[in-house]
């Protein structure tokens, strides 16, 4: 009995606090603000790319670009390519901001 009771303790803090993740609203672009470690911290510098497109052309651009390797590799394709943003004197990979600005607008 103890155990269940516990168990059901554990789960419910799980799902519904923020005590050992973060659970975020859902919006529809969750397959792809599934890439981040931190959205918070990634909708912070989102919120200084300037001219950032539409939440459904940031998501459609974004799809495409993170479903052969992850967020990891379209940075590292982005620097390699040269395709760089720069965000209030930063410069980041091109998915990097793209990702983050779509956090910002969520």
């Amino acid at each position: 009995m103890g155990a269940a009771a516990g168990a059901a303790l554990t789960a419910g803090l799980y799902r519904f606090t923020d005590l050992f993740v973060k659970h975020y609203p859902p919006t529809p672009y969750d397959d792809v603000l599934a890439a981040l470690a931190d959205r918070e911290q990634a909708a912070r510098l989102g919120g200084l790319v300037r001219n950032a497109a539409a939440p459904d052309d940031l998501a459609a651009k974004l799809r495409g670009v993170l479903k052969a390797n992850g967020l990891a590799g379209a940075a590292g394709a982005d620097i390699a390519a040269d395709r760089m943003i720069e965000v209030d004197g930063w410069v980041v990979p091109e998915s990097v901001a793209l990702i983050s600005a779509l956090a910002a607008k969520v």
